[in-house]
């Protein structure tokens, strides 16, 4: 009896243990897949640096970025995202790429222009290419979308904002590192010496080669903070150029020194899934120090 009862106890708890990872299996899906890619955080990062002018003191900069619509994220998320981001007023609006996410086979672009174009920054919107942006023949579709709705696309060029005493900061955009041909030299170009540089590019790893040049800042996207991460494995999806720099701030030893800004992006891109790895929206304030 005593043998007869130990058996069935054991067959009992190995089929409870099964039961118990499948359910754990289960709600992790639906946690990853229906409730933490909705779980917006919003980050707040100063940019400090004594060649911000003073006049810039308190800008207020958001950076969005890898929304992938079509994929997962659709367009009453991202009508929820325009009114979150106007509802925060900010001075400078930056979209650092992968706007759609196969652009050539997006068929609601119609619907997405007015939403895109209600974004309001009074000193200017701009953006910069993705590998998606790029993809399926996608360069010219998403350029004429982001130039219909007043958003300044840089590829490989400068410009700089320039406020009414006179002074000034330069936005810098460089091309996507994936599908793209990043010029950093070219980008350069014209810009005066001792100036404030902020360089969007899509993929952070480029940072080290920013580093060369003297550009203060590098923002940038891409890698989705891994998507997917767990306790000490870490980030489990990082797709070129995002290797080194995952999500999240970093000093850039190079030549010159260069602070790096990491934003995990919006959506989603090759698996519907988010895990420990929350969608981001990144507000920035200028600092003169």
């Amino acid at each position: 009896m005593v043998r007869k009862q130990t058996r069935r106890t054991f067959i009992k708890r190995i089929a409870g243990s099964i039961l118990t990872v499948l359910g754990l299996s289960s709600g992790g899906y639906f946690y990853a897949n229906k409730i933490e890619p909705s779980l917006l955080e919003m980050k707040e990062i100063p940019i400090r640096h004594p060649l911000i002018p003073k006049g810039f003191e308190g800008i207020k900069i958001i950076q969005f970025s890898d929304t992938h619509l079509g994929f997962q994220y659709n367009l009453s998320h991202f009508n929820q995202l325009v009114n979150k981001i106007n509802g925060l007023k900010p001075d400078i609006i930056l979209f650092t790429g992968d706007l759609i996410d196969e652009p050539n086979k997006y068929s609601q672009v119609n619907d997405l222009l007015p939403i895109l174009g209600s974004l309001q920054a009074p000193k200017g919107k701009f953006c910069i290419f993705g590998n998606h942006d790029h993809g399926g023949y996608g360069s010219e579709i998403y350029r004429n979308i982001m130039e219909s709705t007043n958003f300044k696309v840089l590829l490989n060029e400068s410009t700089a904002i320039t406020l009414k005493d006179g002074s000034s900061i330069y936005l810098i955009g460089i091309d996507d590192a994936m599908l793209g041909n990043p010029d950093l030299p070219l980008s350069l170009k014209n810009i005066p010496n001792n100036q404030f540089k902020l360089l969007l590019s899509h993929a952070p790893d480029l940072a080290e080669s920013a580093s060369e040049y003297p550009i203060q800042w590098q923002i940038s996207g891409h890698s989705h903070g891994g998507q997917i991460k767990l306790p000490i494995l870490g980030a489990l999806i990082k797709p070129p150029f995002a290797q080194m720099y995952p999500e999240g701030l970093y000093a850039v030893k190079g030549k010159f020194p260069l602070t790096l800004y990491v934003n995990r992006g919006i959506g989603t891109t090759r698996l519907p899934l988010r895990f420990m790895s929350r969608p981001e929206l990144t507000i920035y304030t200028l600092i003169s120090s």
